[in-house]
């Protein structure tokens, strides 16, 4: 599925749906109302996100690790697991576990450092400390009222915003703007664009800018390619892999987290040989992929750039220091 073009836009669909929001309103607060929260007893980061949909929380999570390695921490991972099959709670094992069991986000985490899935966010967060960490990043949770965050950032796609801002069904915010606003201490700004309501922020809300750079995107220039993926946008992989200097020949899009099946990778496999092209895909669609299928198939890996590191290290140091 791919986010309804009303989202964007406001109009006559959003506001005949504007009741539905209000009853997704009305279960988030009963939620949240019906869930004792629990702490750790280590320093929480969140890397959330107002919206559905790819925003860059992985990435965004992967810096924030190296950056709590470099001041000495032990962070481990914390994920809901989506579209895996366990509940958790779940220590990755990159070398065995597969996707379908823990879901593609945890799998690729796992390369960076440890990881753990949980449905239950708080006893995830319990068994991360008891194994050892000193500090937990959860990916994604903003809206889970389980788990007692000390710091919570926001990833925002500067092409995509917030859409109409309305709540779901209505539009792709996950709650109102305002009540996600006193819930994090920055948001993070992924792309060159400002979208109206940065405009609007309050000046206590701080805006820390970034940008998603290729890794190894020389290995694609001058490329013939034939790129294919699974995730929330894919027209921002494409847009990487054309700035990187391949020259995409044909694009294919598949649903979110999509579970590619042998008889797929077989039809992307003949046109990419028709096509005289190279088969390029996410990081994330590889850990989707079997092991035994991934011969052949590159992936665009890439990293997360911050305009100013020091803005997003000031934050980190000084919630450790609380404590």
């Amino acid at each position: 599925m791919r986010d309804p073009e009303f989202w964007q836009h406001d109009g006559v669909i959003p506001k005949l749906l504007s009741p539905l929001s209000a009853a997704w309103r009305a279960g988030t607060c009963f939620r949240k109302l019906t869930t004792t929260p629990r702490h750790p007893g280590c320093p929480v980061f969140c890397v959330g996100n107002f919206t559905v949909g790819g925003a860059g929380k992985t990435p965004t999570a992967v810096t924030l690790y190296a950056l709590l390695r470099s001041l000495g921490r032990t962070p481990h991972f914390v994920s809901r697991g989506y579209g895996g099959s366990i509940e958790g709670p779940h220590r990755v094992d990159p070398n065995t576990d597969t996707a379908a069991k823990v879901g593609d986000e945890p799998l690729l985490l796992a390369q960076h450092g440890p990881t753990w899935i949980s449905r239950n966010r708080a006893l995830g967060a319990e068994m991360a400390r008891n194994a050892g960490a000193n500090a937990i990043i959860l990916d994604d949770g903003l809206q889970n009222p389980s788990l007692i965050k000390d710091c919570s950032f926001a990833v925002i796609d500067s092409n995509y915003g917030i859409g109409n801002g309305r709540v779901m069904p209505a539009g792709p915010m996950r709650e109102p703007l305002i009540s996600g606003l006193e819930k994090v201490h920055a948001i993070i700004l992924i792309g060159d664009k400002t979208p109206d309501f940065i405009t609007r922020l309050p000046a206590s809300v701080p805006v820390l800018r970034a940008a998603i750079q290729p890794v190894n995107g020389a290995e694609f220039q001058q490329s013939r390619v034939l790129a294919f993926a699974g995730i929330g946008r894919p027209s921002k992989f494409y847009d990487s892999l054309r700035q990187a200097g391949a020259q995409l020949v044909e694009t294919r899009d598949f649903s979110d987290h999509h579970p590619f099946g042998p008889q797929e990778i077989e039809d992307l496999r003949s046109e990419a040989a028709r096509l005289d092209a190279r088969l390029v895909t996410t990081q994330k669609d590889l850990m989707r992929l079997p092991m035994a299928d991934r011969d052949g198939i590159s992936s665009l890996n890439i990293r997360l750039v911050f305009e100013a590191p020091d803005q997003l290290a000031k934050i980190v140091t000084s919630v450790l220091a609380d404590g």
